[in-house]
């Protein structure tokens, strides 16, 4: 079994594992007690495929303490439950459907104040552009039309 050695500067900073390679039939008790040898868990997710009615294979397991989640990854990574070989590593933030700025670290309605701002400048970009369009057509009636002097003229031309 090969050692994975975990850089220290991660390690201060991440508490999140992400443990792949598990069989369908391994639980959350399972991987807790797989898992708990190495420091106190704070919480462990095990996400559902609704089509199947398994879980998809991999977990999430959160530490207390960067320290536990370091040696977790030192003694579980390339390891074994029920036949199958881990992969255990530090989980990556998720990034966010459609945000701008990427990562679930960001509250949801982070990007509320700019989507508003936003809309609230097409809506005056299209209020000015319907201005201008309204003042574009009048113009040109205007010059179509003629003036209430030339209509007189017109009129005692024809009268004549």
């Amino acid at each position: 079994m090969a050692t994975t050695l975990v850089d220290s500067r991660i390690a201060k900073k991440k508490t999140t594992l992400y443990v792949g390679g598990l069989d369908p039939e391994v639980t959350i008790t399972i991987i807790q007690a797989a898992f708990v040898p190495f420091g106190d868990i704070k919480d462990i997710s095990l996400p559902f495929d609704h089509a199947s009615g398994h879980h998809r294979g991999f977990a999430f397991i959160e530490y207390e303490s960067p320290e536990d989640a370091a040696d977790a990854v030192d003694n579980m990574h390339n390891s074994e439950i029920y036949g199958r070989v881990l992969k255990v590593n530090y989980a990556q933030p998720s990034k966010i459907k459609g945000g701008d700025k990427g990562f679930a670290s960001q509250a949801v309605w982070a990007d509320v104040d700019d989507w508003v701002e936003r809309q609230e400048a097409e809506a005056a970009l299209e209020d000015l552009e319907s201005k201008q369009e309204k003042k574009q057509r009048e113009g040109e009636l205007r010059h179509q039309l003629p003036d209430a002097m030339q209509a007189l003229e017109q009129q005692a031309m024809e009268a004549e």
